[in-house]
């Protein structure tokens, strides 16, 4: 049982190990060639694996730089599900905020470079600033559906989707701002964290 249990543990970090070098290989051919020159056999044969290995993790190119768009998400419907039966539908988004801003910012594998070449990446290419679009989109519609659900017969889905709305959109846009002035993370951060604090004392009235 323990040598299967360590097989296991092996195989998961060889997997993470061949995503990572896809991403770290994407992402150095996209600022090098660009993003619409670079194919998907150049980046497998950088990160030296087939081009069938690359679609075992990645079904597109510009999946590439969304890939922990899921797992970011689940964590987010995971943290609204587990709120304290105290706790306001405002302190859970702030708290919501915190679990993108700050835990997110620890964990995250990405240089601040890389990070400024994917939003560049992002906010220039016509097919993945309508990928970003969608998956905001859809990311405000399950945690508004969430939120709905944390506070039955207390919060109603048109309240949830404008509080999530409200929230998370004051902190894309900062964040963003203060990407494009070149700021650090530690700046990045606070400046999300203090839009994140505005917008919530808006929506304090929801109790």
């Amino acid at each position: 049982m323990q040598y299967s249990s360590a097989m296991v543990g092996l195989r998961e970090r060889k997997k993470q190990r061949t995503r990572r070098a896809l991403v770290d290989a994407a992402l150095r051919l996209f600022a090098d060639k660009g993003y619409e020159e670079t194919t998907l056999a150049e980046i497998a044969a950088a990160a030296d694996v087939s081009t069938r290995t690359f679609f075992s993790y990645f079904a597109s190119k510009e999946d590439v730089l969304f890939y922990d768009a899921e797992e970011r998400m689940e964590r987010l419907l995971a943290l609204v599900a587990s709120r304290g039966p105290h706790e306001s539908p405002a302190d859970l988004l702030l708290r919501l905020i915190d679990e993108i801003v700050y835990r997110s910012g620890e964990e995250e594998d990405l240089t601040l470079e890389e990070t400024r070449l994917r939003m560049r990446l992002i906010m220039s290419v016509p097919p993945l600033q309508a990928r970003a679009l969608f998956l905001l989109f859809d990311t405000q519609l399950r945690l508004a559906e969430a939120l709905c659900e944390a506070y039955p017969g207390r919060l109603g889905p048109l309240d949830a989707a404008a509080a999530v709305g409200a929230l998370t959109g004051a902190v894309k846009l900062a964040a963003m701002a203060a990407i494009s002035r070149g700021a650090s993370l530690q700046e990045i951060s606070d400046t999300a964290r203090r839009a994140a604090a505005l917008a919530a004392s808006g929506l304090r009235s929801l109790g």
